[in-house]
């Protein structure tokens, strides 16, 4: 990371961001263009692994590209807000992110997609309900994880006077 004096090191500090966020930009590769997709997403931590955990239409460019290269990178942020200046140059943004990179895996079995869409509901609702899901549902619904195997955390916060 080119900037240290942003980089977050410390992984209680990524992970707050990862569960702080709600959606994540998705990064795929087609013929050598890059293709961007905004999804929610879930997540787990266990064993020092991060996985994401994402859910769409079972067609589509996204699910086209993935099955022809799984290779992926993703990118979330929050607690973003403009830094007003007296210039242009001056102007700024206050941020936390995280930029990773993995591979998709598709969850194909009943148990696997269930448990993938569970732990998307539990980050987005901030409720610990287990949901059920019938087989038209299940039928109807690609669900993937990408198994991180490389991110970084940054931020820029300024520190303001409370006085």
């Amino acid at each position: 990371m080119r900037r240290k004096d942003k980089e977050i090191t410390d992984i209680g500090e990524i992970l707050e961001i990862v569960a702080k966020c709600k959606f994540c930009r998705l990064g795929l590769s087609e013929n050598n263009f890059p293709y961007i997709v905004p999804l929610n997403y879930g997540f787990s931590y266990d064993d020092g692994r991060l996985i994401l955990y994402f859910h769409g239409a079972t067609e589509g460019r996204k699910i086209d590209i993935v099955r022809k290269n799984n290779n992926a990178c993703f990118e979330i942020d929050c607690d973003t807000k403009l830094i007003e200046g007296e210039k242009a140059c001056n102007y700024g943004y206050e941020f936390k992110s995280v930029i990773g990179f993995g591979k998709i895996v598709f969850l194909d079995t009943v148990d696997e997609k269930v448990a993938g869409l569970n732990r998307l509901m539990k980050h987005q609702t901030g409720k610990d309900t287990v949901y059920d899901f019938n087989d038209d549902e299940l039928k109807n619904v690609v669900v993937f994880k990408m198994a991180v195997e490389e991110f970084s955390g940054k931020r820029k916060v300024i520190k303001r006077n409370d006085s």
